[in-house]
């Protein structure tokens, strides 16, 4: 029997559906008399993130990966051009981002790594 290793990713984006998507949306419709919710859907920002199963196996790998999502993350959700502060909905929007990518991977240690992570902020 021979052991391979496949790599497998995971696509760490923005949520799909934000207040402020929500309250853009309200006032598009408003104004132009029609939305279309499937071009937002298509639109949302994405990175994948490729990892092999066995890092995983190691505190090492799981925190080199966690690591990745959270810069896959902050892609994703960047902060205003020309400001240097992050807002609350640029907060929320990388921890929606970096929750999914972990429970999509459903591993154990990544999971308590997250856990830890994020309660210390």
């Amino acid at each position: 029997m021979t052991h391979e290793t496949s790599m497998k990713q995971v696509a760490v984006s923005r949520p799909k559906i934000t207040l402020l998507m929500v309250l853009c949306g309200v006032v598009g419709a408003a104004a132009s008399g029609a939305v279309s919710a499937a071009s937002v859907a298509d639109e949302v920002p994405q990175r994948v993130v490729k990892y092999s199963p066995d890092t995983l196996n190691t505190d090492t790998g799981v925190r080199s990966l966690y690591h990745r999502i959270v810069q896959a993350a902050e892609d994703v959700c960047p902060i205003t051009p020309g400001t240097r502060f992050v807002t609350t909905a640029v907060v929320e929007c990388r921890a929606q981002s970096v929750a999914r990518a972990v429970h999509k991977i459903n591993n154990p240690r990544l999971a308590a790594l997250y856990a830890a992570s994020y309660k210390s902020g």
